[in-house]
């Protein structure tokens, strides 16, 4: 007589402690609270609401239109990869041999994912400044490394300092990790602190991993590229993509660039994992590269435009915000109201219906603060801070 399998339904045991050591993202909670309401000004979500321009998207129809629906190289395909070395050699002056340094991922969370998993044994440690994006602890954590942070604040603008990363040295850290302009904050690093990260991470022989999504989007300010300034090409991966300064987020194309011994080492977890970014989101990136610089500059000025409305009626309703210099990103001090950042972000959406993200999402530096996109309507960006101003009136000194 065959036996019955013994009815289990605690199937949590089978989760990998690695799995069980990551927190959900907190944007992501805040979204599918969105979800369920209606007639919510959202500022959360860090996405453009431009729709790709139609001249990219095209060339993408084009494609599948002439049945070009095949894998392309795991690396990604030539063209594309030879004008993003064109690109970044005329804007940044730094060069990329494109068939052996720069590989073509699924965004930039597949390319922080495979450098992560690339480099990193279990008990390395990765320094990174604190507020960070969401996935960058979570990206070490998976990779069986340890996420060491090094607080920012707002009074020095969320920079960093090199020797507040050198106090986090020890013998375990294998590399460091930083994103400017930043998500959250939308702070820009001055060039001279990179440099003397730069020197200070040659000294001790760590690489630098340098998350560049938002280069294109500052704001009377230059970006430094991490892999241009002297001496640190060899020690650096530098990744970026299409998604915030094309509007091709839901695309889902990146790249990382670096060392050919390291870029080697991705794109073999790659070909197992993914094998190739997908060939249209390809196609459409060799038109945005080739054609989609109006249109970023038309953008960018845009959002500096919204950038301007939302810092100062933030300051006006007396949500203390310091200018962001880059991405898309205000990142108000709400302790004036005597709510965490979670309590008020829940408080706001319940009783004025406008979705923002809790600070603490991004790291314990970023409780007290909340971040609110702006890359989104100048009608919705003052409907929202009218209704921010009536809450905080109703709250301020209260709890």
């Amino acid at each position: 007589m065959t036996k019955k399998p013994v009815e289990n339904k605690d199937l949590t045991k089978f989760i990998s402690d690695r799995t069980n050591s990551i927190s959900p993202s907190g944007i992501r909670k805040f979204f599918d609270l969105l979800q369920k309401r209606q007639d919510v000004i959202a500022l959360g979500i860090g996405e453009p609401d431009y729709s790709t321009p139609w001249h990219i998207s095209e060339a993408a129809v084009k494609s599948l239109e002439r049945g070009y629906t095949m894998y392309t190289s795991n690396s990604g395909i030539m063209e594309l990869r030879e004008l993003t070395a064109k690109h970044l050699a005329e804007r940044y002056k730094v060069d990329y041999d494109p068939v052996s340094e720069i590989l073509m991922t699924v965004g930039v969370s597949e390319a922080l994912d495979l450098a992560m998993r690339a480099i990193i044994n279990p008990g390395d440690e990765v320094i990174m400044t604190d507020p960070h994006y969401v996935a960058y602890d979570a990206s070490v954590l998976l990779a069986e490394g340890i996420p060491v942070n090094v607080p920012t604040y707002a009074k020095n603008n969320f920079a960093v300092d090199a020797k507040d990363i050198e106090k986090k040295i020890t013998e375990k850290t294998k590399a460091i990790l930083i994103g400017f302009p930043s998500n959250p904050t939308g702070a820009v690093m001055p060039r001279q602190n990179l440099l003397e990260i730069a020197a200070m991470a040659n000294q001790h022989n760590l690489i630098v991993i340098s998350d560049e999504i938002y280069s294109r989007l500052t704001y009377g300010v230059e970006h430094t590229c991490y892999a241009s300034l002297p001496g640190v090409k060899d020690h650096t991966i530098l990744l970026n993509g299409f998604s915030k300064a094309y509007a091709m987020t839901g695309w889902r194309i990146g790249y990382a660039v670096g060392p050919k011994e390291i870029i080697a080492a991705m794109t073999k977890i790659h070909q197992y994992t993914i094998m190739s970014a997908p060939t249209p989101a390809q196609v459409a990136a060799i038109e945005a590269l080739k054609t989609g610089e109006p249109d970023v500059v038309e953008m960018v000025a845009d959002y500096d435009r919204r950038r301007k409305l939302i810092v100062q009626g933030l300051n006006e309703i007396g949500l203390p915000c310091f200018e962001p210099r880059g991405a898309f990103y205000a990142f108000p001090n709400i302790t004036c109201t005597g709510m965490d950042s979670e309590a008020f972000s829940e408080a706001l959406l319940t009783e004025e219906k406008v979705a923002v993200v809790p600070g603490s999402a991004f790291g314990k530096c970023g409780e007290g603060f909340v971040r609110c996109c702006y890359a989104t309507s100048t009608k919705d960006i003052e409907e929202a801070l009218r209704r921010m101003g009536r809450f905080v009136k109703r709250h301020r000194g209260v709890g």
